[in-house]
């Protein structure tokens, strides 16, 4: 329960961070919808002949990538849920999460490149290729590629959000309950999942899985990196318009997002997807070991499948960060050499900009979602979040045209205080998401104690509440860090170029070159949130007391 509802004072409180959120979004949203009203430019691009198959592009790949990400998200928890491989899962999301999207997209081009390492690793003895084929692996015409890799980074975000849900202590311990209590009926785990836990998980997925939709049907980034280009999808098509000079380019760019917007809003509103087809599965006998270490095994397999990918995408980055003569087909370099990390370590300015934004954005959200929290009545909550998750909803190359017009109405283009107000906002709605299951779901009796012993409402944050919460404050602040890492839009639009962070940065040396140079910058991507989600960790666990020796003479 909200400590607001019991706090009526609080409200002044909850009306100034309403307002500190709602007029910047506010504008930014009303601006993005100025800018996409002139009918010229909807005319102009109801005649551009690259629409219907960039627009067929997006759809195809952000629908197959937001179904296969639910799915694959779902199994997962049907196998580890309540199960030994629980644990597991639960640990591998943040490092899992840290590795930004577009570093993530240029570890999966080096993998599956038709010269990437798991060809390399095949052709000695299984393909015999002393060439790399001419094979569309990546940037292919159909968007594969680019499904694979959006897939890859949404189901952590996915599991992340139901696994917030199922450790809440008015959920998550009585679904396991109820599991348990299935399963002594003869129900399978698998089955037992499907029809008691799952239907009442699904409803509490609905925003984050919308917010998957958004994202798959128009990102750029990754697009830009492992999407196809001849045509690109519909979202790329929009931004280089809007990066061009003529402003009748730019007026089709911003009706071309905002027909995305309108794709997001229309499959957001069709009925729910029909519920995975359950298994019907045969009731379990006492004595059948060997269905049950099948289970067991699967969901192992399963979720190990998971951190595997990602370490595979690591490693490649680490070698290809440091390699030198490397022909196809050996599967390591036959020199090695620094010259990549040189580079980094020459433009120095890019990673203090980069760790800058990060800090701020990340500390300036996790201060309104605790304030927010502690502050609002649940009906203010319920009404505010509905704003505050826009830059989740509204594809992101709507939110950055109404961002530039924001900064450039206040006077914050291509200055250090606008884009970290754009990182800042980028970064809230996913900080409020990983704060409010804990938060939310405190247990009110600790104030109750706390204010029957006189002390004040200060002393019981201090000294109770947000101790007893340092675990989720703290993955919460690295989840904001990391989001602000992965901003690349904003960055370019507001910053106006004149800011470079090691996401613009690897996003403009895809394209290049340079291999050893990308695979540097995609590392360090990886690094630094991995760095703040290992810290997070250290700072959240339980402390260890020194047992109270026994007193002098007292019985063993």
């Amino acid at each position: 329960m909200n400590a607001a509802a019991a706090a009526p004072g609080h409200r002044p409180l909850a009306l100034v961070l309403a307002a500190l959120v709602v007029l910047p979004l506010g504008w930014t949203a009303l601006s993005a919808v100025g800018a996409g009203l002139a009918p010229a430019a909807w005319l102009s691009l109801a005649q551009a002949p690259q629409l219907p198959r960039a627009l067929g592009l997006s759809l195809f790949t952000g629908l197959a990538a937001t179904a296969l990400s639910l799915l694959a998200t779902a199994w997962l928890l049907s196998l580890g849920f309540a199960a030994r491989p629980w644990g597991l899962l639960t640990r591998m999301l943040a490092p899992l999460l840290a590795t930004p999207h577009a570093a993530f997209a240029i570890g999966v081009a080096f993998l599956i490149a038709p010269s990437g390492w798991i060809l390399r690793a095949l052709s000695p003895w299984a393909t015999g290729f002393a060439l790399p084929p001419p094979w569309s692996t990546t940037q292919d015409p159909w968007g594969l590629a680019l499904v694979l890799a959006l897939v890859g980074k949404e189901v952590p975000f996915l599991l992340w959000v139901a696994v917030a849900q199922l450790q809440r202590p008015d959920a998550g311990a009585r679904w396991a309950r109820e599991l348990q209590l299935a399963q002594t009926w003869g129900y399978g785990r698998s089955r037992a999942w499907w029809r008691v836990v799952w239907p009442q998980l699904w409803p509490r997925l609905g925003a984050p899985l919308a917010a998957v939709l958004a994202y798959s049907l128009t990102v750029v980034d990754m697009a830009l990196v492992i999407g196809p280009t001849a045509p690109p999808t519909a979202a790329v098509l929009a931004w280089e318009w809007l990066r061009d000079a003529d402003p009748a380019a730019n007026a089709r760019g911003a009706a071309l997002a905002w027909l995305l917007a309108g794709c997001v809003a229309l499959l957001a509103l069709l009925p729910r997807p029909l519920r995975p087809v359950l298994a019907r599965g045969r009731r379990r006998v006492d004595g059948e070991r060997g269905g049950r270490d099948a289970g067991a095994a699967a969901g192992w397999l399963a979720v190990l499948a998971l951190p595997v990918a990602y370490l595979a995408v690591l490693a490649v980055l680490a070698v290809g960060s440091v390699a030198g003569v490397w022909p196809f087909p050996d599967v390591w370099p036959r020199t090695l050499r620094a010259s990549g990390w040189q580079s980094v370590a020459a433009s120095a300015g890019t990673l203090w900009t980069s760790l800058g934004l990060a800090l701020a954005a990340a500390a300036a959200a996790l201060a309104w979602s605790m304030a927010w929290l502690e502050a609002a009545p649940p009906r203010w909550d319920a009404a505010l979040r509905r704003l505050a998750y826009l830059p989740l909803l509204l594809p992101a190359i709507v939110w950055v045209i109404g961002l530039h017009r924001l900064s450039l109405a206040w006077g914050l283009e291509a200055r250090w205080a606008g884009l970290w107000l754009a990182h800042a906002l980028a970064a809230l709605p996913y900080v409020l998401i990983a704060l409010s299951p804990a938060y939310q779901g405190f247990d009110a009796r600790h104030a109750q104690l706390a204010a029957s012993l006189g002390r004040s409402h200060a002393a019981f944050l201090l000294r109770v509440k947000w101790p007893l919460l340092r675990a989720a404050l703290a993955a919460a602040f690295a989840v904001g860090f990391a989001v602000s890492i992965a901003q690349y839009l904003p960055t370019l639009f507001v910053g106006a170029g004149r800011f470079a962070t090691v996401t613009t940065e690897a996003v403009a040396l895809a394209s290049g070159g340079q291999r050893s140079l990308l695979a540097a910058y995609a590392w360090l991507q990886w690094l630094l949130p991995a760095g703040v989600f290992a810290l997070a960790a250290a700072l959240g666990r339980p402390r260890r007391f020194a047992p109270v020796p026994p007193l002098r003479g007292a019985a063993p």
